[in-house]
């Protein structure tokens, strides 16, 4: 097998001495959506997380973590970081404000810190999945070391799909 390079949020994880896996799978550039994921690592949709970044009026930027096979709820998603209305940044902004691009985006290493929110279920498992930072590398760990190391709230913030 070969070896799998670590980025910079196992770099992070390593630092900060907190368990995890780290998953390789394989990407289809046409398909960068959570259930082809799921089918490649073999694991429940419900499971793998998503990462998307939010801007709220008068809240600014955050993230929100949810289920592969769920959509988040903007209203919801709003309340939570406390704004009024909230929208997904657009695709040109993530990669200057995050430092990770679309299939890539890990809640752990953005450029900046901010404000974090996991949908609820992320705690109904044993173990959670997240992108490790770069396409075709995810990070398997338990959902209270994620959110711990995240300082990341948990609320209901998605709907299902």
């Amino acid at each position: 097998m070969d070896k799998i390079n670590k980025t910079n949020a196992a770099r992070l994880l390593d630092r900060a001495k907190v368990a995890y896996r780290l998953i390789p799978y394989t990407v289809d550039p046409d398909n960068l959506a959570a259930e082809h994921v799921a089918e490649e690592l073999g694991e429940d949709i419900s499971r793998v997380f998503k990462t998307l970044v939010l801007y709220g009026e008068k809240a600014g930027h955050f993230v929100c973590v949810i289920p592969g096979n769920m959509e988040v709820d903007l209203k919801k998603a709003a309340k939570a970081a406390g704004a009024k209305k909230a929208e997904m940044v657009p695709m040109k902004e993530l990669l200057p404000l995050t430092g990770y691009i679309r299939g890539g985006c890990s809640p752990i290493g953005m450029k900046k810190g901010f404000p974090t929110f996991f949908h609820s279920t992320a705690l109904d498992g044993e173990e959670i999945f997240v992108s490790a930072g770069i396409r075709g590398l995810q990070l398997g760990m338990t959902p209270q070391d994620l959110i711990d190391f995240c300082r990341a709230t948990v609320t209901d913030i998605a709907i299902p799909k």
